[in-house]
């Protein structure tokens, strides 16, 4: 048997990883099903201008990404986006929502949303930092 260090892995590999933690993952949790849960605003011309990509799993909605056109920051399309997906995520049976943020982001916009910082990750990746936060619906 041979250990390398991949400076340059294949994406083959790493899907392979991926999938093989996820198998074990899957025999261990009390949990079988993970759900993915996207919410999209287009323009008139059908290009997406804002967005939220999350997958409900459990009680939790994983909120991974949210995401508003410069354009457009400043004029609720946030806030509304959120509240439909948390609104999706309660009918699928979610109770809490999990995201994080970075220093330079949202922390303040989801603070207004009733998020609470869990727990803050320093010297992210730097001289940043990386909030984990979390709501109770």
């Amino acid at each position: 048997m041979k250990i390398e260090v991949l400076d340059n892995p294949e994406p083959a590999l790493i899907e392979y990883l991926d999938k093989k933690i996820a198998e074990f993952n899957w025999a261990n949790w009390e949990v079988s099903e993970r759900r993915p849960l996207a919410v999209q605003l287009k323009n008139d011309n059908g290009d997406v201008v804002a967005g939220a990509a999350a997958r409900t799993f459990g009680d939790w909605l994983l909120l991974d990404t949210l995401w508003v056109s410069e354009a457009l920051r400043g004029q609720q399309f946030g806030s509304k986006i959120l509240k439909e997906i948390e609104v999706s995520a309660k009918q699928r049976g979610c109770v809490k929502c999990l995201l994080n943020t970075l220093n330079f982001q949202a922390m303040p916009f989801y603070q207004k949303h009733g998020y609470t910082t869990q727990w803050v990750q320093q010297g992210y990746p730097k001289t940043g930092c990386k909030y984990f936060m979390v709501k109770i619906f």
